[in-house]
């Protein structure tokens, strides 16, 4: 069963007057027959619980300090109109009360917790956003991760691995710009990806005549519900695992890039679409499986994909958040410490499901 929790929170100018704000606000859960239990602050302020009838539950606090928040939870079902009534009693009893007082209100919309749909997604910064996700379209716990297609009313479905928002209907500009946005030339080339089992860069790069494309995806599982639910990324490149200019190999790409190293074979552009979380059966040194570290799993693959990389070639991948500025510095420093030296460029593009910034770099042999 869902619970909607609420919050209403008044930050004052100056510190309120505890027992005169307390008996006065105390008649709102007495009409709503709410139990109160007072709790030992210590001396910080005020801190009360409430228990109400259909198991509402409440919490108040009174900071010394001059700040006040309420929060309230009400299970599903519930009826919303008393619930707006509670809060809307006592956003009125507090403007009365603290009349010349208060600096800012904040009343946010009730989070949803516990809901047969999760609408709740972090960004890779860290903030919290609520998509208008209303339908759960598929889901599988593959041996690599889990896997969801969720439909956004704004961004149609949106691929979530291991709960990070990989790639929604909506954002093409995503693919377009871990291309090289429209700056290279794929006629008659051979072309690399690694990762992209949502089929959205091998959808494109297919419309640009390459000579050859090789994906290597890990995940059978992906590829599945994306064929079925992506459509509008994938078009029917997954259909097939093969098709005129095209192979996919349900593979892990780490020993598939060391034997295409060892074998001389090499690409005119190399497109890394691998998933933010390293996901590898072949751990390096020593690491327990699928637990190789972040960095080495990221210079691993840096290294194999400029060896397997033509002089001339090209090297794109996605970078990170714009706001990870250290997270950045840090890649920036790896792309000096790889075995060849190399130059880059980056550019930063918003992406719609994102709803952030995202730096994608371009990387090439000196």
């Amino acid at each position: 069963m869902a619970v909607r929790h609420y919050t209403l929170d008044f930050k004052l100018s100056a510190p309120a007057d505890i027992p005169s704000t307390v008996r006065a606000v105390q008649c709102i859960f007495q009409e709503q027959e709410m139990t109160e239990t007072i709790h030992d602050t210590e001396g910080h302020g005020y801190l009360a619980t409430f228990i109400g009838k259909n198991g509402r539950f409440a919490v108040l606090r009174m900071h010394s300090h001059g700040l006040m928040t309420f929060d309230l939870q009400s299970c599903e079902g519930d009826d919303a109109a008393q619930v707006d009534n509670l809060l809307n009693a006592l956003e009125k009893k507090m403007k009365t009360l603290c009349h010349g007082n208060i600096k800012q209100i904040k009343r946010l919309p009730a989070l949803r917790r516990g809901d047969k749909v999760d609408r709740y997604w972090p960004t890779a910064d860290g903030r919290l956003v609520e998509y208008d996700i209303d339908e759960v379209v598929y889901e599988e716990d593959s041996a690599y991760q889990n896997i969801k297609i969720l439909h956004s009313r704004q961004f149609g479905n949106i691929l979530i691995l291991n709960g990070d928002v990989n790639l929604a209907e909506s954002d093409l500009v995503y693919t377009q710009a871990i291309m090289g946005s429209g700056k290279e030339s794929y006629a008659g080339k051979e072309v690399l990806i690694l990762g992209g089992g949502d089929g959205g860069i091998l959808c494109e790069v297919v419309k640009l005549k390459p000579k050859m494309i090789t994906m290597v995806e890990i995940d059978q599982l992906v590829i599945d519900g994306c064929r079925k639910h992506m459509r509008k990324t994938c078009g029917n490149v997954l259909d097939n695992l093969k098709g005129d200019c095209y192979e996919v190999l349900v593979e892990d790409c780490v020993p598939v890039l060391k034997k295409f190293a060892q074998e001389g074979r090499t690409f005119d552009y190399v497109i890394n679409d691998l998933t933010a979380v390293p996901i590898s059966t072949a751990p390096e040194e020593g690491s327990p499986l699928f637990q190789t570290p972040t960095w080495e799993f990221l210079r691993l693959i840096l290294d194999l994909s400029i060896k397997v990389l033509r002089p001339t070639g090209r090297y794109f991948t996605q970078g990170n958040c714009a706001n990870l500025t250290e997270a950045l510095r840090q890649y920036e420093e790896l792309l000096g410490r790889l075995s060849c030296p190399v130059g880059f460029s980056k550019e930063v593009v918003c992406v719609p499901s994102y709803m952030e910034l995202w730096v994608f770099y371009t990387v090439w042999k000196k």
